[in-house]
């Protein structure tokens, strides 16, 4: 199965330039263009950085060398070679240039955080917005969302009950718990239990079946039975705050 991809964008010091780095099976990637534009020097001069590197093996092509499809200006679709951050940051080694050694106090205090906990947060900054543009609100508004996801809320029900003496993760009473305090949550919001939500709304004559989301870009048939599929932008938010007031009260 091919894994996702993650888009991050990093901005020079200068402000100039805004590099493009790609996320995927659990490196960053670079292509020989993006390098020229990050290190600030031709695309020839990168790709003689490279070609030394691998000569005098202090990388192995294997391990820092990939070709992916990627999007072109055209619409079509094309093989790019891309390179890996230990190949990144070699050639920043060599560049020897500002913007070299700007990026690579950024990457190991930023990249790494990101590749080990999938988040990098400015922590201060975040605490004092003194007048910059701030988006705190929206950081929030995630998190509320992924906390009230199915898994994590399933998983944060499981780790809640286990601290208590009889707990059994095998029991049925357990998986009926977690599917009665979602009813319970969903019906505070709609007034409607799952399965009466889901009857009241589905509608074949609409497009998509009335779903609002679902997951991958068609709709499946195991979409249609999820009834969070079913609720518009301000029930989702509603039920994301009930559900974090129910587990942040529960894990006092």
């Amino acid at each position: 199965m091919e894994s996702k991809k993650e888009i991050i964008i990093y901005k020079t010091d200068d402000g100039k330039a805004n590099v493009t780095l790609m996320a995927k099976d659990g490196n960053i990637w670079m292509n020989q263009n993006q390098m020229a534009e990050l290190f600030d020097t031709s695309k020839q001069n990168i790709g003689q950085h490279i070609k030394s590197i691998l000569n005098d093996k202090e990388l192995k092509t294997n391990s820092v060398v990939k070709n992916y499809f990627t999007t072109a200006a055209d619409g079509k679709n094309y093989e790019v070679t891309f390179y890996s951050l230990d190949m990144i940051l070699a050639i920043g080694f060599r560049v020897r240039s500002k913007r070299g050694t700007q990026f690579r106090i950024w990457a190991n205090k930023n990249l790494k955080e990101f590749m080990i906990k999938g988040f990098v947060m400015d922590d201060e900054r975040l605490k004092n917005p003194d007048g910059r543009p701030d988006y705190f609100d929206e950081l929030l508004e995630r998190i509320r969302d992924i906390r009230a996801s199915e898994k994590r809320f399933y998983q944060k029900v499981r780790d809640l009950l286990s601290l208590s003496s009889d707990y059994d993760a095998t029991d049925k009473a357990t998986q009926m718990f977690f599917a009665e305090t979602q009813n319970k949550l969903l019906y505070a919001v709609t007034h409607k239990t799952a399965a009466e939500l889901i009857v009241s709304r589905a509608d074949a004559h609409k497009p998509n079946m009335a779903l609002t989301s679902w997951k991958g870009s068609v709709v499946r048939k195991q979409d249609i039975l999820i009834a969070k599929n079913y609720l518009n932008e301000n029930e989702i938010d509603q039920l994301n705050r009930l559900t974090v007031i129910f587990l942040e009260t529960a894990e006092l």
